[in-house]
């Protein structure tokens, strides 16, 4: 009772079949079998809850039309009951609660059982509205029956019963029905008129044509081509005709002119002409009379092709459009126009003997830092082309990167496992940065050494004269190394498939570091830090993944259409992204237009080793192996709904390809519109 899904304890079934009898079969009967039951309603639904009230024992049954309510108490309405199957209620009552389904859990046995035992299961039928069984009365099956058969429901109605005129063709004085005028048969209907108005909108813009008058000629014979220009073109859009059969000239004729008769020497170049070059497809001939003329020899061929030109003859007029190939050609402007670029080689610098796999510029443009597999990393003076320093590392410095903090004078190199913090020569820098470069590493963290996956040591001895002062131990080799644009945090990337430990981030002040992802995902190329934004740019082999540092959760996924990325910058303004691939591709991503690339550019015949962006100067540059140096326009600009301008305005040569290697790594200047490569021949270039 509580539940709503059975009868209360003292009561039988036979309530639930009450009640569904009451609210299913009883109640769509027609109008004879409630007057059968009595006149008076009230009487009727009284006596109908008073006989429920006694067969079901229930002492505290209401009396009246609330017990009624009560029997049609699902208020759904008239709506498929198989919406609610997959919910445990059938429907709500008049208070809004739920009709809970009643339990059934008899299966295919109890049922067999229950059809052989039970002499009323064939008359058992489930109540959709209440989901209970509902036994049918002799009267309901009867009802039934008489449906099946087509008949009435009511047994006493007869249908065959004279009908009653209530009409006679006499004109009365008065109207069947005196009922004044609505009002809205003197107000123009506004969908009629919006009906009207679609229907003269769609017969001036040709959507709907009048009727014409059916022509008479249907049964008449006429020219199937004579009318065709005039009558059909206007019916079918861009229709094509069929095309004429040409007319017979003189050369078809049975007696033609001398003229057109063939010399011998004309009838032996026809017949070595191949069919498709001949002017004429047969030989003209002379007959004294029409009787002397014999069966044409091609006429089955003649009417086939002929049936084949009105067959496969196009049913559509193509407009053929005359493009000028320039036009495709999209409008870019000239390369003088979007000057200044590097244009030329403007400064050699030599001294190492071996591959120069990066070079970093200062943050003020004075000195280049350049390592390579020798062992060795030099400091330039960029003017010159001096060498004012050199620091030799145990192993090849595989990264070499220039801390972009104007206070700082520091640069950090990738030697093995090891990431070396090496301060530069003392002419490279004011004093005071000086000072608090010393004053920053002299700093002592006892808490934080030698703690996490890295170990953090002092230089001692000639390590500490050369100008390394820290050293950073990881478990794995190091290939890349990259500063974030404050200056205290270096990221390091360790390519390995089996560990989590690929990326690490070191702060510098506090001796500390961290592993910033606790899962694999996939091996890591390279690695770059947001210059406006807090993200992290993390690049595998297919993809490229950027990382909100402070909601700490994956902001983007780029996908970038390569089969292994090797390298990839940010634009100084942040919404731009441009990565190079072993595959010969460079791909320019718009973060704000979409995850795939905006633009793909495959200018070089070989992989691309290195990309970089200039921070002040809309101008991009790719390094590759095929040794030389692609200088792009990139313009971005400010508002969104116009694309990035980019337009390649200069390939630079120089590096000599060694061992299949070319240009290793390539920068922009900070200020000035140079860039610099570095390549397996040893040199490195200034292109100004």
């Amino acid at each position: 009772q509580l539940l709503g899904a059975g009868p209360a304890d003292g009561q039988d079934d036979d309530t639930d079949s009450e009640e569904s009898e009451y609210s299913g079969l009883e109640d769509s009967g027609s109008d004879s079998d409630s007057e059968e039951t009595g006149s008076d309603p009230d009487s009727g639904e009284e006596d109908g809850s008073k006989e429920a009230s006694e067969e079901t024992g229930d002492e505290d049954a209401e009396v009246g039309p609330s017990a009624v309510k009560r029997d049609i108490r699902n208020t759904v309405g008239n709506i498929p009951m198989e919406w609610y199957a997959d919910f445990p209620h059938v429907g709500y009552d008049l208070d809004g609660k739920k009709i809970l389904k009643p339990l059934r859990s008899k299966d295919e046995l109890d049922a067999f059982l229950d059809k052989m035992e039970d002499p009323d299961f064939w008359r058992t039928v489930q109540d959709p509205q209440t989901g209970r069984d509902v036994v049918l009365s002799e009267q309901q099956v009867a009802l039934v029956k008489r449906l099946q058969k087509g008949q009435f429901g009511d047994i006493n109605f007869n249908e065959h019963e004279p009908s009653v005129d209530f009409f006679s063709y006499d004109v009365m004085i008065h109207p069947v029905t005196n009922r004044p005028s609505d009002k809205r048969s003197f107000i123009p209907s506004l969908i009629e008129k919006e009906k009207v108005s679609k229907l003269v909108h769609a017969i001036k813009m040709g959507l709907i044509k009048p009727r014409r008058s059916q022509d008479d000629s249907k049964g008449r014979y006429y020219d199937l081509w004579a009318s065709e220009e005039q009558g059909r073109v206007r019916d079918l859009r861009m229709h094509v005709p069929a095309p004429r059969v040409p007319l017979p000239g003189h050369e078809e004729s049975y007696n033609p002119p001398p003229e057109y008769l063939m010399t011998p020497e004309e009838r032996a170049v026809w017949e070595q002409q191949d069919p498709e070059d001949r002017k004429l497809a047969f030989v003209p001939r002379k007959f004294s009379s029409l009787r002397q003329v014999p069966a044409f020899e091609r006429f089955i061929h003649e009417r086939f092709e002929r049936c084949l030109d009105l067959y496969l003859c196009p049913r559509q007029r193509k407009m053929r459009v005359n493009v000028n190939p320039e036009d495709l050609i999209p409008k870019l402007p000239r390369p003088r126009d979007l000057q200044p670029f590097p244009t030329t080689q403007s400064m050699v610098y030599l001294g190492h003997e071996g591959l120069v796999r990066s070079i970093s510029p200062s943050p003020c443009g004075q000195w280049l830092l350049s390592g390579g597999d020798d062992g060795s990393a030099r400091f330039w003076e960029v003017s010159s082309g001096r060498c004012v320093k050199k620091v030799e590392v145990c192993g090849a410095i595989k990264s070499a990167v220039w801390n972009p903090n104007q206070g700082l004078s520091l640069v950090a190199l990738a030697v093995g496992s090891e990431v070396l913090l090496v301060t530069p020569p003392s002419t490279a820098a004011d004093k005071q940065v000086v000072t608090a470069t010393e004053r920053l590493l002299s700093e002592e963290v006892e808490s934080a050494m030698g703690e996490g996956p890295v170990i953090w040591s002092n230089a001692e001895g000639e390590e500490l004269l050369h100008g390394i002062r820290i050293k950073i131990q990881h478990p794995k080799p190091v290939s890349q190394v990259t500063w974030h644009s404050k200056g205290d945090y270096v990221a390091a990337v360790m390519p390995d498939h089996s560990s989590h430990l690929q990326v690490l981030i070191h702060q510098v002040s506090k001796r500390r570091s961290q592993s910033p992802f606790s899962k694999n995902k996939g091996l890591v190329q390279s690695v770059a830090f947001h210059p406006i934004r807090p993200y992290f740019l993390l690049a595998t082999q297919r993809s490229v993944r950027i990382y909100n540092l402070l909601k700490q959760e994956l902001s983007k996924k780029l996908q970038g259409n390569a089969k292994w990325i090797s390298s990839i910058a940010v634009h100084p303004g942040g919404d731009n992204v441009i990565c190079g691939s072993y595959d010969c591709r460079l791909s320019w991503f718009d973060l704000d237009l979409s995850t795939k690339p905006y633009k793909t550019l495959r200018h070089h015949r070989r992989a691309v080793r290195s990309v970089a962006f200039h921070r002040s100067y809309p101008l991009f540059a790719s390094a590759s192996d095929d040794g030389s140096v692609i200088v792009c326009h990139g313009t971005v600009f400010s508002d969104l709904l116009q694309n990035p301008l980019i337009v390649p305005v200069k390939v630079l040569k120089g590096h000599v390809v060694t061992h299949d290697l070319g240009v290793l790594d390539v920068t922009f200047h900070p200020s000035q519109p140079w860039v610099f490569s570095s390549g397996a021949d040893g040199t490195i270039r200034l292109f100004t």
